[in-house]
């Protein structure tokens, strides 16, 4: 048995399933800290719960394959509009517009040169959505734990900052290989062609700092990107059902709950890809040029040059924002995981703010 305090978290999740009803359940008198026994609002199928306890090992783990999921096969879905935001950042001399970019790629490289980096794309953002979503679920169930359930309601907001900050932490880690490989053969015109051709490559030249050197610029790009896409997701969902969608949540069909996961996804991925962009160009140039620092390049790039490329990129983390919460809800409906209501004030908070009678 968890403590109150995560069933109270759970609750705070935006998803719901049509298939379930909302019925009162009974907590068993005592966790195991001690805290006394309350009614909750509880997610039921209309024939038996949940099969996957909400903060189990089982649960953390279907959570990450969610993020495999979600995030591997969006990012590899966008590479030719990836391949184009890189290329207008770092060379935007020959690079002028999205348009004039996907123009010249086509006739220097023909239509197989947009899918130019899709392996290691692939590759490395599926490792990256393991960490983030799985170390997401599992680090604000920790938080929640030091917070307690009045203070994990109060704070939520900071909860999941601090959850999905931990999380990116390790998926960049994660990730960072990858990204260099990609952005090297993206960038870098005759360079390398391939995954297996250009990793021995950078390997020899630069040795293993060349798949890490990137790792600080990531994490400035994708902590506050990270942050960004799960608190400002979370409080979407949270105030599209509370002032823009005309019924309950639980009276909402599938269609229409998929549509406000859709809607507040793509709100984020804009507020996401505003904040990490400075960084995302220095990322990209890094990779690209040998022997550069991260300070070097963003002096090289000034004000101006680091918000090049920010409309494609607004575009297309918009895109895979919502799709990435689409594919992740998706997943916790067919492994029937825990998917609560948006949190609601815990009875003992609004008796100490005299809100009940």
């Amino acid at each position: 048995m968890y403590p109150t305090a995560l069933t109270q978290l759970a609750r705070g999740n935006p998803f719901s399933s049509p298939l379930f009803n909302i019925q009162k359940v009974e907590e068993p008198k005592q966790s195991l800290h001690g805290q006394r026994t309350r009614t909750l609002a509880a997610a039921a199928t209309s024939d038996e719960g949940p099969e996957v306890e909400f903060g189990s090992q089982k649960y953390f783990l279907l959570c990450g394959f969610g993020g495999i999921l979600s995030c591997g096969t969006t990012h590899a879905a966008l590479v030719p509009l990836d391949l184009i935001k890189c290329r207008l950042q770092v060379d935007p001399e020959k690079f002028k517009s999205i348009g004039n970019g996907f123009r010249l790629t086509v006739r220097e490289d023909g239509v197989r040169g947009l899918a130019k980096g899709w392996a290691p794309t692939f590759i490395g953002y599926s490792m990256q959505g393991l960490c983030k979503f799985g170390f997401y679920e599992v680090f604000k169930v920790f938080y929640s734990d030091l917070l307690g359930e009045e203070n994990t309601y109060l704070w939520r907001t900071s909860l999941y900052l601090a959850a999905s900050a931990s999380a990116e932490f390790f998926a960049d880690i994660a990730l960072a290989p990858m990204e260099a490989v990609k952005v090297r053969i993206q960038t870098k015109p005759g360079y390398a062609n391939t995954l297996r051709e250009c990793v021995p490559k950078m390997y020899a030249e630069e040795g293993v700092w060349a798949f890490y050197k990137g790792v600080v610029p990531l994490w400035m790009r994708q902590i506050p990107y990270t942050m960004m896409k799960f608190s400002c997701f979370e409080r979407t969902v949270e105030l599209l059902y509370k002032h823009a969608v005309p019924k309950p949540r639980s009276e909402c069909t599938k269609s229409e709950q998929l549509v406000v996961t859709f809607v507040a996804g793509y709100i984020a991925g804009v507020f996401c890809a505003i904040v990490s962009h400075p960084a995302d160009s220095v990322v990209s140039v890094l990779n690209k040029e040998s022997g550069s620092t991260a300070t070097q390049v963003l002096k090289k790039l000034g004000p101006k040059g680091v918000w090049k490329g920010l409309v494609a990129r607004i575009i297309m983390i918009g895109t895979l924002t919502a799709l990435q919460w689409f594919i992740y809800d998706s997943v916790k409906v067919y492994f029937r995981l825990p998917r609560p209501a948006p949190p609601e004030m815990p009875e003992s908070l609004k008796m100490k703010l005299a809100l009940t009678e």
